[in-house]
Order: structure tokens, then sequence, then C-alpha cells
């Protein structure tokens, strides 16, 4: 089975690269299952419910997300309505919305996943590795395929959750920084890792954010509305290939791939 991870899609150029990317994988490379972090693809801030439908039109099945999911007040209530868009699993758990789901993949047994949040240069939430590993090892009661989204800051913090899941988890995929990492393996006991993913929008930019205003916040350290850069856009994530009967990956391939 191959499982598509897009990267956090950030503003309309991460949609538009989205849109015509993601429907090319899923043929081209006989992806079961499309999962995308969304955290940002409201004009680099928060999700709406119209976006949501966007990317479910493209071929996401499975919307996950990170602090940023909070950012459009009028969002929030749409979490409880749809197991489909994932808010962090370790929020307090009388938080809206759900952090883990098991869905129907394309040609093959259902799929979990799970959206985790880190705690270094993070909001003090709950410890994901507790409540991941318990939450993995209960979704893994269901199906062996369990795929984790780790939005987290620091790289030490994702290496450590990839070792702590490895062996239950199919796959620990790290998002949040916006900035790919180079480091995508299989760990010894069968794991697929990434300690970031990426982005998906502008290459050319600051984690997705227009150069010159980024540079004016650093300068002077006052409060700037930030604004999606132009541009061509690209589309980051990773294809993982796992075994069904399993659970564990047997490829993990990392995509950086520029829109037509």
């Amino acid at each position: 089975m191959n499982i598509l991870f897009v990267a956090d899609i950030f503003a309309q150029p991460g949609r538009r690269v989205a849109a015509a990317l993601i429907p090319e994988l899923v043929k081209q490379r006989e992806v079961s299952l499309v999962i995308a972090n969304g955290e940002n693809a409201a004009g680099g801030f928060g999700l709406t419910d119209r976006i949501v439908r966007k990317l479910h039109s493209y071929g996401t099945d499975v919307i996950t997300s990170g602090n940023h999911v909070w950012d459009r007040r009028e969002f929030i209530p749409y979490l409880d309505q749809s197991d489909r868009v994932l808010r962090p699993f370790n929020y307090p758990k009388d938080a809206p919305g759900i952090g883990a789901t098991v869905v129907a993949a394309r040609g093959g047994p259902p799929v979990a996943v799970l959206c985790l949040q880190g705690r270094t240069g993070m909001p003090p939430i709950d410890c994901p590795f507790r409540t991941g590993r318990a939450e993995v090892e209960r979704l893994r009661a269901e199906t062996p395929l369990v795929f984790v989204d780790f939005h987290a800051e620091a790289t030490a913090e994702k290496m450590a959750m990839g070792f702590h899941l490895d062996g239950l988890a199919t796959a620990v995929i790290g998002t949040h920084t916006h900035v790919q990492t180079a480091d995508e393996r299989i760990l010894p006991k069968g794991t697929a890792y990434l300690t970031d993913a990426g982005m998906t929008g502008i290459c050319e930019s600051v984690i997705g954010v227009r150069p010159e205003i980024a540079i004016q916040r650093f300068l002077t350290q006052i409060p700037t509305r930030f604004k999606p850069a132009d541009g061509q856009a690209v589309l980051c994530g990773a294809l993982v290939e796992a075994d069904e009967a399993s659970g564990r990956a047997t490829r993990i391939e990392r995509l950086q791939l520029a829109e037509p």
C-alpha cells in the first residue's frame, strides 16, 4: 500500500499546487490514501469550511493540523462535525474535535491517522509521548497501519518520537517548521521516519511569507501582518510504502515537486 503525505499547505499557492499534483500522484503512484497537513491553508493561518471541502476535492482523505488550527474562531465548531479533519490528539479531551481517526483506503485495509503536537517551544499541552503511544497501541487493535503526523518545533523531540513509536507506527512524519529535512529512512523496527516534511507553497519565501515582510519583522521586532509569497509553488511531502499485513513500512520517498 502507498500512503501519500502532503506537507503543510500554505495559503492559495499551496492549495494551487496541491490541486494540480495530488490527483496526478494518486494515479501515477497508485496511492491508496492521501493525508495532508492543512493548518495554514487559509491565507497562511488556520482553515475554513470551504477550504476543507477544496482539499478533499483534490483527493485528500484526511487533513491533519497543529497549533494554528485554532487561528480562525469561526472554524473551531467545524472540528466537532468531521472525522476527517484532526486537531492534535494531546490537547485536553474537552477541546473541540478529535486527534485520531480510522478511514477506509482505496484497494486495501483501513488506515489509522494520528495527529500529535510537540511541547518544546510550543504550548504546554499533554505529553505527546505518553498519550501518543497509548493511542497508537489502541489504534493497532483496529488496523496495523497507523500513520502519525508529529507537529513539533524541535528536531530532537521529533527524532525521539520516531524511536519511541518505532515498530508500532507505520510512519512518523514531522511537520511545523516548513523546512524539509533530508533524513528520510526506515527505523530499525520498521517505522518510516522523516524529521520534517517541509511545506507545500512558495519555495522562494520565508516559510511561505514574502521575504521583505519577514526581514522587516526581524529588523524592527514589531508585529507585522504576514502575506503569502508569490511565485512558483512546490509540493513537499513523503510517499510511504507499507506492508498491509504487518503495518511495517518497506520504503519512504521524500517528495519535492514543482507545479507544472
